[in-house]
Parts: C-alpha cells; structure tokens; sequence
C-alpha cells in the first residue's frame, strides 16, 4: 500500500517501475497506443457509470487512468507534477468556467 504522504513523482516511478518489471517497456512502446490505453480507461469508467456502477466500480476505473499516465510519464520523462502545479496556477488566473457554457 502506497504511504499518503506520496507526491505525484512518486506514484509516476512506482506504476512504471512495476509496468517494466511486468514486461511493458522492453522495446519501445507506440505512444499512440499509450494514449488511446488511457483514453480506454475513461470509457470503462463511463461505462461502470452508465451500468450504476458502485463508486467503488468508477474509482478503480479511473485509478486505472491515473496508473497509465504515471506510467507514460515515467516512460517518457515526463515531469507531471511540475506540469500540475503550473497549470492549477493558470487556472487561478481564468475567467469564470473559462468564458464557456460547457
């Protein structure tokens, strides 16, 4: 079980820690695969919504989610975290609901 006190950085080296010891990064991986994984994961957790699924049932979906981006991240070297905080500050800075209606 991972420790609370965890940033983002650390949930990125773990789940691609895991994905290379389990096989997933011994050649070079399709990034667009890696996308449409992620994007995979969100359609199961519309799914499980759409079904009346358990939060329980969306949480995991999602947690999914989260797992591949750490892993693409991880892969990549991509710093998520520094990327997270930049872009919660921008969104301080924006209009109400962005100036959109949806």
């Amino acid at each position: 079980m991972l420790e609370d006190n965890r940033g983002i950085s650390e949930f990125i080296k773990e789940c691609h820690r895991i994905a290379k010891e389990k096989g997933w990064w011994k050649t070079d991986r399709n990034e667009g695969e890696l996308i449409a994984l992620m994007h995979s994961e969100l359609s199961e957790a519309l799914e499980a919504m759409r079904q009346g699924g358990r939060k329980e049932d969306v949480a995991e979906e999602l947690a999914d989610c989260c797992i591949r981006i750490f892993d693409y991240c991880g892969g990549k070297k991509i710093d998520l975290e520094k990327a997270l905080l930049k872009k919660m500050e921008y969104n301080k800075t924006r209009a109400y609901r962005h100036g959109k209606k949806f």
